[in-house]
């Protein structure tokens, strides 16, 4: 056990002399447990022993013996708050990676509809082009039918005038026409 032996020990022997406090002989090993265990837990399997020669087996125990010490378990719970704040920020790194999946997953979505959408403008404006110049086709067609339209329409009302006059008039017409078919 550590407490028993001397400070003059080589074992305890402190590297670091020039720090006032230890080397004096005010601190004990006991004072600063952190500093002595392991900050990330090992995987190796930890011994069971048992004390007595009773069934009960030694649990292993985190916390340092405090059998000889009257002060309460703070660096243990120090320990603990270390452990919750390192959880939590490997639990926020997770989470801000997971969010940061999310927006990139989000923004290539946004690539892609942005993309289509674009691809859709490009058809939409081909089709409108062509409906334009099939528009601009049909109106040039349909001002020619309308004026061809014109045309036979007073074509017609030449005609009509011409046949009404005859009916009026209609020996008029046939003593200035020669008559050329004999009649049997």
């Amino acid at each position: 056990m550590l407490s028993t032996l001397p400070l003059s020990n080589p074992l305890l022997s402190n590297p670091f002399s020039a720090a006032t406090g230890y080397a004096d002989g005010c601190f004990s090993l006991w004072d600063f447990p952190d500093l002595f265990t392991p900050s990330k837990p090992t995987n190796s399997p930890k011994t069971v022993t048992s004390s007595s020669g009773s069934d009960e087996l030694n649990q292993p125990n985190d916390e340092p013996d405090r059998s000889h010490d009257d002060k309460p378990a703070r660096p243990n719970r120090v320990m603990v708050m270390d452990e919750r704040k390192r959880r939590r920020m490997i639990s926020n790194r997770e989470s801000a990676r997971r969010s940061r999946m999310r927006k990139q997953r989000h923004l290539e979505n946004l690539r892609n509809q942005l993309n289509k959408c674009r691809f859709e403008n490009r058809e939409l404006n081909n089709r409108l082009q062509f409906i334009l110049h099939h528009l601009n086709r049909i109106r040039t067609e349909n001002q020619w039918l309308r004026s061809e339209r014109t045309a036979l329409w007073q074509k017609l009302s030449d005609f009509t005038q011409i046949l009404v006059f005859q009916e009026l008039h209609p020996l008029d017409h046939i003593s200035t026409v020669p008559c050329t078919v004999a009649m049997q």
